[in-house]
């Protein structure tokens, strides 16, 4: 996916709108220094909950009720989440010259916090958005994914298989359908790469955690068929590949895309992951953007070590909500 020109130094268009969220966005941004088989996608009412689906099962219009996470919870008040993120990502070591952000959610109490902005090459991570914008346009037009449009889907998102990918972005209209579709998803700073470049897409880790609750909850532009068939593929990836926010999840209680990319131009990575994870029956939304680094193996050390730190802040948090609500009873 690496062109050989230079890395294009644009930066994300102007915020347009973003419809209202019932959350706050946990976001960091750091740069150099310590810190760090059919499936039926018909347009439906968007109050029902779905269920992840396994590698084997057809994905059901009807779902069985346990897949997906509410986004609709108020933050308890008197938690500083952006002291709580810059805190645990200070715990972690960035190296010179390398820029990492991350978003997180606490789904159960919807807190989060904001801190600073970053502008990511999307790697492999946009094949999430690549194929909830093809489920999307299949539900317009009130239409089945092909056996061909299912078979890129699975190699797509379980194995990163670019060649699926790469079908598929001409099949949704390449950085015009992304854009389409991303303006009803509510993702403001996300950009299409040209013509075939999906790869080079640019995004932010907030509009990450955006995708994600299209993807996870159930206030979404995605029916609960196509949240459930996409869930379910990103709990099925390939081994070798399961790393990123997963580290952050207990045993393997995740759903994820990774996406890793060496620039021609420099030589450095692009490591990024984004998904879903569960700590203490709580459920996280996470994503975990970076580039910049020396070798791949250190830009996957770096990410799972922000994503673990970021979480585990937030679980913390939430214990010590716990307790004080049982001290108070």
């Amino acid at each position: 996916m690496e062109s050989s020109r230079a890395r294009r130094g644009r930066r994300a268009r102007p915020s347009r709108r973003r419809p209202l969220l019932h959350i706050a966005l946990a976001t960091v941004a750091v740069l150099g220094a310590t810190a760090g088989g059919t499936v039926y996608v018909k347009a439906q009412a968007h109050s029902g909950t779905g269920a992840v689906s396994s590698a084997s099962a057809t994905p059901s219009a009807s779902g069985s009720g346990n897949g997906e996470v509410s986004v609709e919870s108020v933050a308890a008040p008197g938690t500083d989440h952006d002291a709580l993120l810059a805190s645990a990502v200070k715990s972690v070591t960035v190296p010179a010259g390398v820029a990492v952000s991350v978003a997180v959610l606490d789904v159960d109490s919807g807190g989060g916090a904001t801190y600073g902005e970053g502008v990511f090459d999307t790697a492999s991570i946009v094949k999430v958005d690549i194929l909830a914008t093809l489920l999307l346009q299949a539900q317009d037009a009130d239409r089945r994914l092909t056996a061909a449009e299912q078979a890129y889907a699975t190699a797509m998102i379980e194995n990163s298989d670019n060649d699926s990918a790469s079908a598929l972005w001409r099949t949704i209209g390449k950085a015009a359908g992304l854009h389409a579709a991303n303006e009803r998803f509510g993702l403001t700073d996300t950009e299409g790469g040209d013509d075939m470049l999906w790869g080079l897409t640019q995004t932010t880790a907030a509009d990450q955690l955006v995708l994600l609750q299209q993807v996870f909850g159930d206030d979404s532009e995605l029916s609960e068929a196509s949240r459930a068939y996409l869930q379910g593929l990103m709990g099925q990836i390939a081994v070798g590949q399961q790393w990123g926010v997963s580290a952050a999840a207990e045993g393997a209680s995740w759903a994820l895309k990774n996406g890793w990319l060496p620039r021609s131009t420099t030589g450095l990575w692009d490591i990024n992951s984004i998904g879903r994870v569960t700590v203490d029956g709580h459920d996280y939304l996470v994503a975990a953007l970076s580039n910049g680094n020396a070798t791949q193996a250190a830009g996957i050390s770096l990410v799972e070590s922000v994503a673990e730190a970021a979480v585990s802040a937030f679980t913390s948090a939430s214990t010590a909500r716990s307790a004080s609500a049982s001290a108070a009873e």
